[in-house]
């Protein structure tokens, strides 16, 4: 799988090709330029994982050709400055326009190395650290002890090995980006980025930039599909991407390449793409909300996530990761939760899934008492909305000797029923109840035969 992109800009034959020379001895791909208008060139060709920088050159001294890479406050990727001439000032200034290190030449190539080494790593916890600071409650692995889950680990591990593209289908909270991180971190491709994109978030106006990037006369912008360069790009929500974006991203798909907004190059795409969603895209297809081109593209290889009601044997091991996690992440207070309460949760529908029972966790920690958490507890914070075994009021009834599909579709809707009619025909109200997104809880009411209608 490639490795890191390394652009060397110097104005010294021999101390260019010296650097590039050791630079691909350590397996490190690597581009050279001998000017800023050469290294301009280089980066509208390709986006670098990091820029050797020299600060004296003919054409534009380093300094201002760092300041014009500047966008947003930000530089494309690491830049380590090199400078035989260089004072206290100059590297100050660099320092502050964002670079990495500053080397004072001659080179010593133990510390260059090293430099570059650091620099790559620090890049690379930056991305990973991002991510995880906007799904604090995402899991690195899928955990549990079911078949359920024990299966699906394994099948993961085998598409690892392989390079093709993966559509991942499940409940929301479910947890798909787990396991889209869990496929990634047993690829060859672990070492190298793994950007996430949730679809529904851009807008018409702005997918073509967030996607493709932007080339101006004197910087360029990468879109997300450059920035997962070698590693993967995952598409969150692909079944909510505006049709007019599915054209511009199937077509890039299938040549392979696709131009910046305001670029005449072609860019190879050098990205595994991972897409996930609640939605059935093949209903979506027919329906004329999905494209079938797009659908085919992405469904190289399917994963089902199982919901957390189809395997409630994970939950006991589940509510001790979760307590594991917080108490470790949010310096929370460590507490067990009894077996009563454990066995309480075992019965529970999990609408939410894994997500709803993180936020349970976190509730019980922040809110409740010490010692053993008891049934009480539990039922304070689910709030009474327990789904038992025992007879519950519902509307309908549920044959026992019908199959097991079956069984629980017809479940489903005795439920759905029952909570709108509490809710009054409220189909918000009754999303905050039982907790389901309402757009999906719209799609659950239809597929199930539910009329909201009559409710009101």
């Amino acid at each position: 799988m490639s490795t890191a992109y390394i652009l060397v800009v110097d104005d010294e034959p021999d101390i260019r090709q010296l650097v590039s020379d050791i630079l691909r001895d350590e397996g490190y791909q690597v581009a050279m330029a001998d000017n800023a208008a050469s290294a301009r060139r280089s980066l509208r060709e390709r986006r670098p994982d990091l820029i050797l920088l020299d600060i004296w050159m003919p054409d534009m001294d380093g300094i201002s050709l760092l300041k014009s890479w500047l966008v947003n406050g930000e530089l494309p990727c690491p830049v380590i400055m090199m400078s035989g001439h260089g004072t206290v000032e100059t590297a100050v200034e660099a320092t502050r326009l964002g670079a990495y290190d500053f080397l004072e030449k001659p080179l010593s190539l133990a510390k260059l190395l090293l430099s570059v080494e650091h620099a790559l790593e620090a890049r690379r916890l930056l991305d990973e650290n991002s991510g995880l600071r906007r799904r604090t409650n995402d899991w690195i692995e899928p955990i549990g002890n079911s078949p359920a889950i024990q299966q699906l680990r394994e099948q993961v591990k085998r598409i690892a090995r392989h390079d093709s593209w993966v559509l991942i289908s499940g409940e929301p909270g479910s947890g798909r980006e787990t396991i889209a991180r869990y496929l990634h971190a047993h690829s060859a491709r672990s070492q190298r980025p793994f950007i996430d994109i949730g679809v529904a978030a851009i807008t018409h106006s702005g997918a073509a930039l967030e996607l493709f990037g932007r080339e101006a006369e004197d910087h360029v912008q990468y879109g997300r599909l450059e920035q997962a360069g070698g590693g993967v790009l995952f598409l969150d929500e692909v079944a909510d991407m505006d049709m007019d974006v599915q054209a511009q991203f199937v077509a890039a798909l299938d040549s392979g390449d696709f131009l910046r907004v305001g670029g005449t190059e072609p860019v190879h795409i050098d990205a595994r793409i991972i897409a996930a969603t609640q939605q059935d895209l093949q209903a979506a297809v027919a329906e004329g909300r999905f494209r079938e081109d797009l659908f085919y593209q992405l469904n190289v290889v399917p994963i089902q996530v199982p919901a957390l009601r189809d395997r409630l044997e994970d939950v006991p091991v589940l509510l001790e990761h979760a307590v594991n996690q917080l108490v470790e992440q949010e310096r929370l207070p460590h507490r067990v939760f009894s077996t009563v309460a454990q066995d309480y949760l075992r019965d529970y529908a999990w609408p939410g899934n894994v997500r709803e029972l993180i936020n349970l966790v976190q509730r019980i920690l922040i809110f409740q008492g010490a010692g053993e958490i008891s049934l009480d507890e539990v039922k304070n914070a689910i709030g009474q909305q327990i789904v038992r075994t025992q007879p519950q009021p519902m509307i309908g009834s549920v044959s026992m000797d019908q199959p097991l599909r079956e069984a629980r579709e017809s479940f489903e809707k005795a439920y759905l029923q029952y909570h709108l009619t509490q809710a009054e025909g409220n189909v918000t109200q009754m999303a905050q109840t039982i907790g389901v997104e309402r757009t999906h809880l719209y799609r659950k009411l239809r597929d199930r035969g539910v009329e909201i209608k009559e409710r009101r």
